[in-house]
């Protein structure tokens, strides 16, 4: 599913800490064991040319009860194919409700 969306050279610079292709699915892998459903939604979201900008929320639902809501800024650099090759984010924990 990685490939479909991103180059195999994608960075994720994620609240300033460099994710290449492997520490990003070794941080995906036991995330989505803990996970039971998982859902996006889109706040706004902007493409101009190669450069992709979006805000969203992350909502995990976990699998022991409760749920994770993640608050996340993104600039992003595409590939000529339209795949991601680069991300930078910053996240925020929302507290629950």
């Amino acid at each position: 599913m990685l490939d479909r969306y991103h180059t195999p050279d994608y960075e994720l610079v994620n609240d300033g800490v460099l994710l290449d292709r492997k520490r990003l699915l070794d941080h995906i892998r036991p995330a989505r064991k803990r996970a039971d459903g998982l859902r996006v939604e889109v706040e706004q979201a902007l493409v101009d040319g190669d450069q992709v900008a979006a805000r969203y929320r992350l909502i995990a639902e976990l699998r022991k009860g409760g749920t994770i809501t993640t608050e996340i800024y993104m600039f992003g650099e595409l590939a000529a194919d339209g795949r991601l090759r680069r991300a930078i984010q910053a996240t925020r924990t929302i507290p629950a409700e």
